[in-house]
């Protein structure tokens, strides 16, 4: 993709400017993590059981950690690696808490922790077809973010989606034991295994409001967790849904007293435990107020 600067309506390319080392790649991520993947920096350079990773970090939407690493060479093998690390966190679950525990001085427990959540992120200025073809599997816990730097400071990251025809990656870990073992305990959520515990009608409900709340912005990012289905935008969950059998529970990611609802249509619950963000839940099962609700909505956007 070309970058241009407009100057009065004549364009001037901007040239890419390589980063010289991963380091510098790895700099720029982990002083803007929160910023560029909702994440929390736990450490820098960790190295357990003789490996070492770039950056560990944590999801406090998921729950779980994230283990990213930094590649300016083309001909690696991500699923390989990727599944190594995948390994790794899981069979020294302890070293990651105590790693968390001493670094952000908390008190994490091996039970606050959804280890089927784990992920690896692999963060290359390119990425071959390859590469990319190798991780497009829709239940593999192994993400590409592409970033470019250009000589007028400007730096582009873009995550790598899947395309929406991938396959699952089970067939082909069967034979395979120690990546069998990764795949039975790391889960991938997809809208679909939510759609498919709940009833046609309420099926059509979800896509109404999935509609909706895509056109309340550019670029916005969906993601299946386990109990709920999230939305994103700008590394953000904005808004979560979870489809129940004969109805849909949605949350808005403001505090309390930070949403404008003259319907009083939001229950607050602040105060009760719930899976979605934010301190606002509407229970739904028609679609008679979805322009209201999306006016609610959107307010977590802007914040």
């Amino acid at each position: 993709m070309a970058l241009y600067i407009n100057h009065t309506g004549k364009l001037k390319e901007v040239k890419e400017k390589p980063f010289k080392l991963e380091k510098d790649i790895q700099k720029v991520f982990e002083a803007n993590l929160y910023d560029i993947m909702g994440l929390e920096l736990v450490k820098s350079e960790f190295t357990i059981k003789n490996k070492r990773i770039d950056t560990l970090a944590y999801d406090t939407q998921a729950s779980a950690f994230i283990i990213i690493e930094y590649k300016r060479d083309k001909n690696i093998s991500v699923v390989d690696q990727g599944f190594t690390y995948l390994s790794l966190m899981l069979e020294n679950k302890a070293d990651f808490i105590v790693e968390y525990n001493e670094s952000l001085k908390r008190n994490l427990k091996r039970e606050d922790v959804d280890w089927s959540q784990t992920r690896v992120a692999f963060v290359s200025t390119n990425f071959t077809d390859n590469q990319v073809q190798a991780t497009n599997f829709k239940d593999i816990a192994i993400e590409l973010w592409e970033v470019k730097q250009f000589e007028n400071d400007t730096i582009m990251i873009n995550p790598i989606k899947k395309s929406n025809a991938a396959e699952s990656i089970k067939p082909l870990t069967q034979n395979k034991e120690a990546l069998k073992k990764v795949t039975e305990e790391i889960k991938v959520y997809t809208e679909e295994e939510h759609l498919s515990k709940t009833s046609e009608a309420i099926a059509e409900l979800y896509e109404k409001f999935r509609q909706g709340i895509l056109q309340l912005a550019d670029e916005i990012e969906i993601k299946p967790k386990k109990m709920e289905i999230g939305f994103r935008k700008d590394s953000k969950v904005f808004a979560d849904i979870c489809i129940l059998k004969n109805s849909l529970k949605i949350w808005i990611n403001l505090k309390k007293g930070k949403l404008d609802d003259p319907k009083k249509l939001a229950e607050d619950v602040s105060e009760k435990g719930h899976w979605g963000n934010g301190d606002y839940q509407i229970q739904v099962d028609t679609d008679k107020d979805l322009e209201y609700i999306m006016s609610l909505i959107k307010q977590s956007i802007k914040q």
